[in-house]
């Protein structure tokens, strides 16, 4: 081989050489030397390469790293070039080794590698976690009045370069960029949803996002860890129907009840979608036991409603009014008096009052909007019954022909598992798809339950 010893022995046999006259003519020297120093740099040239490629100078530079990760990051085509410069740093470790002024070269070594990832944090990693962060709320919020985002005006910039490169191998640390940026979204999005319950929506939505658009594989914060909208449970309501008429007033056009006094701050409210969750939790099959239930409570209340029709005093004023009405309806322009009605209004107030200063007219009229609220809920059981099963039917292509699975995993010889399973998918199908199809008028069932008890002679009153 051609070691250092070896060529120094060729150039000194070769300076004797020349001393001696007529050895050489005048080119044959010139080639002699010519390939010895071809033969030198050849030897060399490992030695060569590794010196001019030495980066350890950078440690005396430091001030341009930052600079660097900068425009690193200003031009994410270039971040594969990251590699490079962390590999550069790793020239620097012989030369921290050989110091001798400090206990040991370690501490070098470690405030090097504190200062570097200090600065990669500084200028890419943070920026990098929070573009990417208001990157997915944008998308989210894309229906708000946002800033202009347009790419021509306001420029582009692909951050999913900065995800797809390998970890930076930082003397013998890896910094896994795609990890940080998932571990900094995963603990904002669960402390923000921890604050905000009702936001669950939303940063799930912006879970799916990045792992759409930047490949990252989040974890899901099992948060909230129950429904949020549920509002009073639907057999809470049923089984105390008699406080909940009396408490919430019923919005006929919206749908929805309002509580109508509360010591808090709020007031509760009750719509369809509540109902609907309630009937997520217990199934369609509580329905006709709420149905039941306000039957039970209607049937007391048109009990009282007759009753108070019923009494002689009540019942000839009545009388007396509708004789009159009767009589004048064509003098009267078809349209009961209001003096005769403030007349009638003073005359029961006349008969006696309760302790909470409510007459008998005031109480009729507690027992109407009690019914009232009590056909308003019925009506809003329905609604959140047909809203729940639209909701759960909507994954089926056709209601009107849905396959057998439980016969196709028969022809296909499937394990018993999963003609199991088959089996009870059927059995949920129909059951929503009856239960989507048919949508049972329950005021019709009530009208047809109560209607030959009110057309009875004994309630002609």
């Amino acid at each position: 081989p051609c070691t250092r010893e070896r060529r120094l022995v060729a150039h000194l046999a070769l300076h004797v050489v020349t001393q001696m006259k007529g050895v050489f003519k005048g080119e044959e020297l010139e080639n002699v030397l010519t390939q010895l120093r071809r033969l030198d740099a050849i030897a060399d040239m490992r030695v060569r390469i590794r010196e001019a490629c030495d980066c350890s100078l950078l440690y005396w530079h430091r001030v341009v790293v930052g600079v660097y990760f900068q425009d690193i990051y200003d031009n994410p085509q270039n971040a594969h070039k990251l590699h490079y410069m962390f590999a550069a740093f790793g020239d620097c470790v012989p030369l921290l080794r050989g110091t001798r002024h400090e206990t040991s070269p370690e501490v070098l070594l470690r405030g090097l590698e504190r200062e570097v990832e200090g600065l990669i944090n500084d200028h890419v990693i943070r920026p990098l976690c929070r573009d990417i962060e208001t990157d997915l709320r944008l998308h989210i919020h894309h229906h708000l009045q946002l800033d202009d985002r347009n790419p021509f005006k306001v420029g582009l910039k692909d951050l999913s370069h900065f995800l797809h490169i390998r970890p930076l191998r930082l003397f013998d640390r890896m910094l896994d960029i795609k990890a940080m940026v998932t571990h900094y979204l995963d603990t904002t999005f669960y402390n923000l949803t921890t604050v905000a319950l009702h936001d669950w929506k939303t940063y799930g939505q912006m879970r799916n996002l990045a792992r759409q658009k930047y490949g990252l594989s989040m974890v899901d914060v099992q948060l909230p860890s129950q429904t949020l909208e549920q509002g009073l449970d639907v057999l809470e309501i049923m089984r105390n129907i008699h406080i909940f008429v009396s408490k919430y007033n019923y919005n006929l056009n919206n749908q929805i009840f309002v509580e109508r006094t509360s010591n808090n701050k709020h007031l509760n409210t009750i719509n369809v979608r509540h109902v609907a969750n309630s009937i997520r939790t217990h199934g369609t099959g509580m329905v006709n036991t709420t149905v039941n239930f306000t039957y039970q409570f209607l049937r007391k209340k048109f009990a009282i409603f007759s009753q108070f029709l019923f009494d002689d005093h009540i019942k000839s004023r009545l009388i007396k009014d509708m004789r009159f009405f009767r009589d004048n309806k064509d003098d009267i322009g078809q349209m009961y008096p209001f003096d005769r009605a403030e007349k009638f209004n003073k005359g029961i107030r006349k008969l006696g009052l309760t302790p909470d200063g409510l007459s008998y007219l005031d109480q009729f009229r507690v027992v109407i909007t009690q019914i009232g609220n009590a056909m308003g809920y019925i009506r809003m059981v329905r609604s959140g019954s047909l809203h729940y099963c639209s909701n759960a039917i909507r994954f089926v292509p056709d209601i009107e022909y849905i396959v057998n699975f439980e016969e196709l995993t028969q022809e296909a010889k499937l394990s018993g598992e999963t003609q199991w399973a088959a089996r009870n998918l059927d059995v949920s199908l129909k059951s929503l798809s009856a239960n989507f199809a048919e949508g049972a008028e329950y005021f019709q069932m009530l009208v047809d339950v109560f209607a030959p008890q009110f057309r009875d002679v004994k309630n002609i009153h």
